[in-house]
Formats: C-alpha cells, structure tokens, sequence
C-alpha cells in the first residue's frame, strides 16, 4: 500500500511539473504597426490628448451636458449593458467558487437509536489548469462586457451631442429664412411701388413673390425637421417627445486645438479595440481549456463522520469513520472529440487575432477621417465667412446702383437670393465643424 501511494504521489508531481506548460496567461500579439496609424503627427510629445477628456469637459453647453447625462442614466440600451456586466460579473463569481472544494452534510437513522452522520469534501485539483483557464476566460468576458458597456455609452454621448448640434442648425437655419421672408415682403412692397411708377414691371413683382413663396415652403420643412429632430432626441434619452431646451450655434465654443494623442492609446481607449482584444483572449483561454482535455484531471475526496447504535456513544472514538481517496482520471474514447474541439478553438484564436488587427486599423482610420473632417470644416468655415463679406456687400452695391437707374431691381433679388443660400451653406458648414469635433471624440474612445 505504501509502495503505491509512493508510485501516486511520484506521478503528481510529475503530472504537476508538467502542467505549467498547459497553462500560459495571455499575451498581447506583436503590433508593430500600431505606431504608424496616423498619417500626420502634429501633436508635441508633451500634449494632452483629447482622448484623455471625459465627455463632460470634452463639450462644455451646459444645457447639452444635462441631457448628455440625463441619457446615461435613462437610455434602455446602456441600461441592458450594465446588466450584461452584472451577468459577466455573476459568471466569473461561479468560475472562481468552481476552484473552491465542494462540501456536503448527509445524516441517516435506521433501527431505534441507530444513526450515522459524514461531512463530504471533494476538490479537484486542475493540474493543467482548466479551472484556472476557465476563471480568466469568464474575467475576461467581463472586461468585454465592461468594454461593450463603455462603447455603448460613447456612442450614446456622441449621437447626443450630434442630435444636439444638429436642432442648433435647424435653429439657426429656420431664423436665417424667416428673416429672409421679411426682406422678401419688403422686396415686393418696392417693387409694387416702383411698378406704379413706371420703373419697372410685372414680371419683377412675380419673381419676388415666387421666391418668397419658396423660401415660406423651407420654413414649413424645417419646422417638420425640428419637431422630428426633437421627436428622436427625446426617445434617445427615453423620455416622451416634448420640446427640447437648448442654447443657440453662436453661443457654442468648440476647442481651438484638437490632438489625437499618441497611436498607442488606442488599444486602452477605443471600447471596440479593447473587445476585439479581450476577445482574443477569451479564445486563448479557450485553447487552454481544449488542450487540458487530453490530460489526465486529479480529484480528492474525503467524507468524515460517526456511526452508532446507541445515542449514548456517539463521542466514542471507535465509532469514528474517516476515508480519504484520490483519483486520477485518464480520458481514453473522447480523442477524437477533444482534438476537433482544439482544431476548432485554435480556428477561432486565428479569427480573433485577425479581427482584433483589422478593428485597430479601423479605428486608425476612423481617427485620421476624423482629424481631416475637422480640419477641413474650420477652413471651410473661414472661407464662407469672407464669401458672405462679399455678398453682403454685393447686395448693397446692387440696391446703390438701382436707385441711380445703373441695376435692375432682379439683379438685386439675384443678389440677395444668393445671399441666402451662402448664408443657409454657412450654418451646413458649422454643423460639419461639430459634427467632426462629435466624431473625434468618438474616435479616440469617448474618454475613459
């Protein structure tokens, strides 16, 4: 008995040696690409990145800040996401207390005065570690979860604040074109008048009334938007549609320098990143968990108890029962499954390593579309302004020459028409600016 118990004890520790091969802790895979991801560098080493701001300092509306808040904590599907972390966090408790010995208490009576009592335990040992791999695979589908919580809420903040710039444009676009119905009216008052005086004819006067005819046809299309735009907001922030309270496009003040920060803050910041990399994870977990299949699993047990045929003598140490058994098992007919179950799970190690490759140059992408569309905007917002400059100034040199009998009055309405649409181009183009701003911030990962 003791030559065999020598043979067991022998064989675990070999058996235990040579599970620290089985089970390895995951690694990042070498990226070495990452740090070319942008295609122009301007931020100084010394930079703050704008992907170290929270949403609350990366938009400073106040009135844009409550309902971003109010929608953190209302929307339906960032609530469904926490809860989804609170199942990934309920698996990983059962993974951990799975490493934990089990135990049970049994108590039977027979004749009068005859019982028996046992304490069972069992634990298994996980020499190769499948309990181990379980136990990170589960942390690592809670940090996933966690990640597809936070890219939840990113994306929630950021339709938001693009909702919200977006009813700022309509604003500012309906004022321009009620505006545009006064000059309108003044327009074809003039023109009546200087038709009674012979200076000029009916088909002015019918030019002037069809342009406002159009432009009253715009006001009642950007009402509808609005009170659509509106609708929508509020069923983002699950709330029943209602008039939403808000500032005004000249009262907003976006950041005069934006940076991208270094490359590398991807792979912490980017919610979508860190699931496709927790995802890798999982699935090398996985193959640890397939390749322990093949190995023999160790497993104790033990019972402790008393028996008796008489209630007087249950403290009798004679009536002690103990047992202590250790089984090694060896799995013999599921070969074949188990290695279709790692060819399976090394398939799927491979996918995930592509798809984690794949979402970080997405998001390389998304960052540069980003910063570009940025850029781009601010120049074109500097542009329309001096273009405006010059049609403000063409509609007064044309309303001057009309009055000493150099300009027709439709040179004027040309004038001011055009006007118009510049003005109406202006306020698409500062959208564009915020729009691009919204779209940074969700590029670098929404803050974390």
């Amino acid at each position: 008995m003791k030559h065999l118990h020598r043979i067991f004890v022998a064989a675990l520790v070999l058996i235990s040696s040579a599970s620290c091969s089985f089970y390895k802790e995951y690694q990042r895979p070498d990226l070495p690409f990452v740090d070319s991801l942008y295609r122009r560098m301007e931020v100084l080493p010394d930079t703050i990145s704008s992907a170290a701001l929270t949403w609350d300092k990366f938009f400073t509306d106040s009135l844009l800040k409550m309902w971003i808040d109010y929608g953190i904590k209302y929307n339906s599907d960032l609530s469904i996401a926490r809860l989804k972390v609170q199942e990934a966090e309920a698996a990983l408790l059962s993974a951990r207390w799975a490493m934990l010995p089990g135990a049970s208490f049994t108590a039977q009576g027979g004749l009068p005065g005859s019982f028996s009592t046992s304490l069972n335990a069992s634990w298994d040992s996980d020499v190769f570690g499948s309990l181990r791999n379980g136990k990170r695979k589960a942390q690592a589908n809670l940090e996933k979860s966690k990640a597809y919580e936070h890219a939840v809420r990113t994306q929630l903040v950021a339709t938001i604040a693009e909702s919200y710039y977006a009813l700022l444009g309509l604003d500012e676009q309906l004022a321009i074109s009620r505006r545009t119905l006064t000059t309108w009216d003044e327009n074809i008052r003039t023109l009546d008048a200087l038709k009674r005086a012979g200076k000029t004819n009916e088909a002015a006067v019918l030019q002037a009334k069809a342009n406002k005819y159009s432009v009253e046809a715009d006001v009642l299309t950007l009402e509808k938007k609005i009170m659509e735009m509106e609708n929508s907001f509020c069923a983002l922030i699950s709330v029943v549609p209602m008039p939403i309270k808000r500032s005004t496009l000249a009262d907003q003040v976006l950041p005069v320098e934006l940076s991208a920060g270094v490359p590398a803050e991807i792979l912490s910041r980017r919610p979508d990143v860190r699931q496709a990399e927790l995802n890798l994870a999982q699935c090398h977990y996985s193959k640890n968990i397939a390749r322990a299949a093949f190995y023999p699993n160790l497993s104790l047990s033990g019972a402790l108890g008393w028996t008796t045929g008489n209630g007087n003598i249950v403290l009798d140490p004679g009536s002690l029962i103990s047992n202590l058994l250790a089984s090694l098992t060896q799995p013999v007919f599921g070969r074949g499954v188990n290695k279709a179950r790692m060819m399976t799970a090394e398939s799927q190690y491979k996918q995930a390593a592509y798809s984690f490759r794949q979402t970080i140059l997405n998001a390389g992408v998304e960052v540069n579309n980003a910063l570009n569309m940025w850029q781009t905007a601010q120049k074109r917002v500097e542009i329309v302004k001096k273009q405006i400059v010059s049609l403000q100034a063409a509609v007064w040199n044309t309303q001057l020459l009309m009055k000493h009998g150099n300009a027709s009055y439709l040179e004027v309405l040309t004038a001011q028409k055009n006007l118009l649409q510049v003005e109406l181009g202006e306020v698409s183009d500062r959208y564009d600016e915020f729009q691009s701003v919204v779209n940074l911030y969700h590029a670098l990962g929404g803050g974390y």
